[in-house]
């Protein structure tokens, strides 16, 4: 299967993109330095296929969603992004899980994103001092007012997203995993059971050979999108040749 279908019908091919490098760098903080050639990429992308584009308001912060807004700006794709974190500083976040913290994200991720609708919002880390069930009862409420069309988490556990399975509708799961981490495969499966998507972050894992190398990339991607049908690969480059090779 080469397509993912949502419980609203919505259909995305299952090699995605991700936006966390069209950042800032050392540690994806502030704007992209080349924003032209990063809104050229991701035009190329959506012009190659790629239909589901990964962001998040810490990418920055803000700045990867405001460049995948401007880049996509009355494209028929799918834009996901995540909220309850804010980057501060390269090395520094701050996980704020509140109702209206929440709430004044979607708000800002539609400005950014330029929608009406936001396709997917991800809960991006559970906030320890606020219970899961509260944050996703905002998110909810948000759903219910149009402003978002899907909840998402992120960084979650099977008991965690139990919880949130009892207040709303969840879509999708973002946890780290690929072929040298596969510690979520029971998550994987247990979320294609259920129709809800899996993003793998980080698909290429942390071995040189894998981020360094064509071929050992290429396996990579080929092992996740074969290990289970409900997995969306995100791959992220800034490189418009290495994009290409991987939609390729």
């Amino acid at each position: 299967m080469e397509t993912f279908t949502f419980s609203d019908g919505r259909t995305v091919n299952r090699m995605g993109y991700g936006a966390m490098r069209l950042t800032g760098q050392p540690g994806n903080f502030g704007p992209y330095e080349d924003w032209d050639q990063g809104v050229a990429l991701l035009r190329r992308a959506a012009d190659l296929g790629v239909q589901f584009f990964d962001t998040a308001r810490s990418y920055g912060p803000q700045t990867a969603d405001r460049i995948v807004g401007e880049a996509l700006e009355g494209r028929d794709v799918f834009l996901a992004t995540k909220g309850g974190i804010d980057k501060l500083s390269p090395t520094e976040m701050k996980v704020d899980g509140s109702r209206d913290t929440l709430l004044r994200q979607v708000d800002d991720a539609l400005i950014n994103l330029r929608r009406d609708q936001v396709d997917l919002f991800q809960l991006h880390r559970v906030d320890p001092e606020v219970p899961i069930e509260k944050s996703i009862a905002a998110l909810a409420e948000a759903q219910a007012e149009g402003r978002i069309a899907h909840i998402g988490l992120s960084n979650v556990t099977r008991d965690q997203l139990d919880r949130a399975l009892d207040v709303a509708p969840i879509v999708s799961v973002q946890n780290r995993f690929n072929m040298a981490e596969d510690g979520q495969g029971d998550l994987v499966d247990f979320t294609a059971a259920k129709g809800i998507a899996f993003i793998p972050y980080g698909p290429l894992g942390a071995h040189p050979m894998q981020q360094g190398a064509k071929l050992p990339a290429r396996a990579a991607l080929d092992w996740l999108l074969n290990r289970s049908p409900n997995i969306i690969v995100i791959p992220g480059t800034t490189s418009i040749a290495h994009l290409e090779e991987n939609v390729g």
